[in-house]
């Protein structure tokens, strides 16, 4: 009888990596949202690279709950894919700001509500390669009027929907923003894993 084939071998790691070495650092381009630089680094394997890195401020997107089955999306044009897009609020942190209260402020900005109570849901890291930028991601419930003042650049339209065809939208790829896929199957996840809405975990303050 032919020898069985060997078996393949487990190439799933069995300590963490050897880190990667910066050797010299430049900053090419700064605008008040981002920072560009070009790195030249070392590998563990001795070979040397150029690596871009943008570093952006950290974000905050919330997905506000008019009710149980209500939530608002905004939508805006959006320059780098060329299209208008719907999406949960989302913005950047303010230097020292916390993400609860830069959650807030977006909040009042871009769909004129403050909320009686936040919810975490998670963060996470916009890329795993090029881009610098850590995501808060909220539910917000027990929404009450604020001034919405959004930014000149922020021509929005508001809509309240059902957290259903917000979810349809997400299954269906019309939503596309990280943050807002993200949050929308967070918030999918707990409406069928508990009651809805949640019990209070996390206050705003």
């Amino acid at each position: 009888m032919p020898e069985a084939d060997p078996p393949a071998p487990d190439r799933r790691a069995t300590e963490a990596p050897a880190p990667w070495r910066q050797l010299e650092r430049r900053e090419v381009y700064r605008n008040p949202w981002l920072r560009l630089e070009e790195h030249v680094v070392a590998l563990p394997n001795g070979h040397e690279t150029l690596y871009g890195v943008v570093r952006c401020r950290e974000c905050v997107g919330m997905l506000p709950f008019v009710d149980a089955h209500d939530v608002l999306l905004v939508s805006q044009w959006r320059y780098v894919i060329g299209r208008a897009t719907w999406e949960i609020p989302t913005g950047a942190l303010h230097p020292g700001e916390a993400p609860e209260a830069g959650a807030q402020r977006e909040l009042a900005e871009e769909v004129g509500r403050r909320a009686g109570r936040l919810l975490r849901l998670t963060g996470f890291d916009s890329s795993k390669s090029i881009l610098e930028e850590h995501a808060h991601l909220y539910c917000c419930f027990d929404l009450e009027p604020a001034e919405a003042t959004p930014d000149a650049t922020e021509l929005l339209v508001v809509r309240q929907v059902p957290f259903d065809e917000a979810l349809a939208l997400v299954l269906s790829g019309e939503i596309v923003d990280a943050m807002s896929v993200i949050a929308i199957l967070w918030s999918d996840r707990l409406r069928r894993t508990g009651p809805w809405p949640p019990e209070p975990m996390s206050s705003s303050g």
